[in-house]
């Protein structure tokens, strides 16, 4: 394998230089999923699994916001009767259970795995079998969780589920259990996700692409995944000691047994707060990308930018007990989670002053992308401020469990992570489908969003200085919280609006839109260097980079790579640290035996709320599928042993 020199096009050529017509057939054909109704199970492709995975995670958003629209209906006036007590218990522990494990999270890594190859000039993720299987897993996760809700055996006790409420003596039944399986399901998901990337960013970039050279966002993820290694195995140990205290009949929570209630709370915030800079981190990937492309020039502050995300990622480990303040800790030690969250507000604040930056002396061309972004700014200071403001012992004793940390919680989560994944959507949206979204319903979709969401969630802070309590299901009239509640309902039902107008804009376009050019924003990464939507392989060749936005500069010798196969799914893999040559590899193709093994650990899970004899007798059927995922083919044995080092 050498590096070109010549080639038939540069960088200016945004269609990119492409192969012979018959070896470009040849490399579609490849890459591409086989046909039919197993084929579509066999699927590995790293963008038909990521467009699986985003569907299917904005279908349980828009699950998670009808639950919320029924919360809301039913405290829109006093002494309401639409849901009974039981209902609203199991309705806003599934709306909060789903917007935290089944969209927040799985969403931001569902968009990485579509674009994360494309900005760093790989043909494919690592591990595609593994990334499908992860898919599978989530999905039957969250069938699962709703088909209990359906059946009404739904989960009751809070998305963190404390104990001993949601033990086995105040919460029987297995409403819980299968609450518990569902964090099983969803966080092995998460972290299979989590390696793939994490190999797929180290490990494949495209030669030149020196970790100073990353794309901010792909910044972000490798952070977040990393921050996914560490967390996601807390709430998983939580979750399974839980359901061994109420299936097995451990006494890991039971204080008359030796064991104590607050180790939960210990295992499950010390996941749940960097879970939510799992949330915010990727975000902050979408303003720098959405930011530079409408500024017209780079990012501000580049390694500034790196190292606050490297920072925000440290910090938010040592944080956990600001959610336990309200609990017997001693006091000297929440003055020093104190100062730890109000430390994380300073990374944070180095990334918002180099955007402002980056928009000051740039030429800003204000399309809905930007909105959304620009949208951020506000809602996220509010939410910051407020999140100060709790950080404070002495006042998180008065506000703690009212309406104001669910404001508070919405502030941060939906205006630092939704309104810049809303931006994200209108801008990769052409390079997903090939269509542009419509503009003029675009401002509308914002508009909405951003009135309805300040109309909903800032009378809560009100409400929660009133003394409104969360998780009550009704209030007598003689609270005088009545006006406040319609307002905020009102609100809601403006989001609802506001989403309808996106699903609209969403489906219209698909079908009737502007037909996309590869690069229709004029940016400079290299996910917009190919075809709109791209090729079933990326890049017909793979690029040589020279610098941070490859597309806003003079094209350099060499330019791509050549000598990889059209026929067989190979992929360049090269060093940490440099990205230099290092070997070639074959990734394996299509195959049904990730989904069957996905179906045989989902019976294992479900099986094992049931009895734990489950855990002895389905492990042989998933024993068998991976076997045969995994089992060694003749062709591909030789073919690594044989693969061609590079000086």
């Amino acid at each position: 394998m050498t590096v070109r020199d010549t080639l038939h096009g540069t960088w200016p050529d945004r269609e990119g230089p492409g192969l012979p017509p018959g070896a470009a057939h040849t490399l579609e054909q490849t890459w591409s999923d086989p046909p039919g109704i197993i084929g579509w199970f066999a699927a590995v492709n790293h963008k038909t699994i990521a467009k699986r995975f985003m569907v299917t995670t904005f279908i349980f958003f828009l699950l998670g916001g009808l639950l919320a629209m029924a919360i809301r209906l039913q405290l829109a006036q006093p002494n309401g009767k639409l849901l009974s007590a039981d209902l609203y218990n199991q309705v806003f522990t599934m709306h909060g259970s789903t917007m935290m494990f089944l969209f927040a999270v799985p969403v931001m890594q569902a968009v990485a795995m579509y674009l994360v190859p494309l900005m760093i000039g790989a043909r494919s993720v690592a591990f595609p079998r593994m990334n499908a299987f992860a898919y599978y897993i989530f999905t039957f996760g969250g069938i699962m969780l709703y088909a209990a809700f359906a059946l009404d055996i739904g989960p009751d006790a809070g998305w963190f589920a404390y104990v001993p409420l949601s033990g086995p003596q105040y919460s029987p039944g297995k409403r819980v259990d299968f609450w518990a399986q569902m964090i099983t399901f969803t966080e092995l998901a998460a972290l299979m996700e989590a390696i793939v990337l994490i190999t797929t960013i180290l490990k494949m970039r495209a030669p030149g692409m020196t970790l100073n050279r990353m794309p901010l966002f792909v910044w972000t993820m490798l952070v977040t995944s990393f921050m996914v290694l560490f967390a996601m195995p807390a709430v998983m140990l939580a979750s399974t000691a839980l359901i061994t205290d109420r299936l097995v009949g451990t006494h890991f929570y039971n204080p008359g047994e030796g064991g104590d209630p607050l180790l939960w709370q210990h295992l499950f915030w010390f996941f749940g707060h960097p879970e939510v800079y799992l949330i915010f981190i990727p975000p902050l990937g979408f303003m720098s990308s959405i930011i530079a492309t409408f500024s017209r020039r780079p990012v501000v502050g580049y390694p500034a930018m790196v190292l606050a995300l490297i920072g925000t990622a440290f910090l938010a480990f040592g944080l956990w007990v600001h959610h336990m303040f309200a609990t017997n800790l001693p006091e000297l030690g929440k003055t020093f989670f104190t100062a730890a969250s109000l430390m994380i507000a300073i990374p944070t604040a180095v990334q918002i002053f180099c955007w402002i930056a980056t928009l000051w002396t740039g030429r800003i061309n204000l399309k809905t992308p930007l909105l959304f972004v620009l949208a951020f700014f506000a809602i996220l200071l509010l939410g910051g401020l407020t999140g100060l403001m709790l950080a404070s012992v002495s006042l998180d004793y008065q506000l703690h469990d009212t309406f104001f940390v669910v404001a508070h919680l919405h502030y941060v989560l939906l205006g630092g992570a939704v309104f810049p994944l809303f931006g994200a959507f209108y801008y990769w949206f052409p390079k997903f489908t090939g269509r542009m979204l419509s503009e003029r319903l675009g401002r509308w979709n914002f508009w909405l969003f951003f009135i309805g969401f300040n109309v909903a969630f800032f009378p809560m802070h009100i409400l929660g200085l009133q003394g409104m309590t969360r998780r009550i299901y009704t209030y007598p009239k003689e609270m005088g919280w009545g006006d406040l509640n319609l307002v905020a309902t009102i609100g809601a039902l403006t989001i609802a609006v506001s989403v309808l107008l996106f699903i609209i804009n969403v489906l219209r376009s698909r079908r009737h839109g502007e037909i996309a050019p590869s690069d229709p924003w004029g940016a400079g990464t290299l996910e917009w260097s190919v075809a709109s939507p791209p090729p079933m392989g990326n890049f017909p060749l793979v690029p040589v980079v020279h610098g941070r936005y490859p597309l806003w500069q003079e094209s350099a010798a060499p330019y791509h790579v050549s000598g990889l196969s059209n026929e067989y799914r190979e992929v360049l893999v090269t060093s940490v640290a440099d990205a230099k040559l290092d070997h070639r590899l074959w990734l394996p193709g299509p195959t049904v035996w990730p989904f069957l093994s996905a179906v045989a650990t989902t019976i294992l899970f479900i099986g094992s709320i049931f009895t734990p004899w489950a855990v002895v007798w389905a492990a042989i059927p998933v024993a068998i599928a991976t076997t045969a995922w995994f089992w060694p083919k003749r062709d591909m044995v030789g073919r690594r042993v044989d693969s061609e080092l590079l000086p």
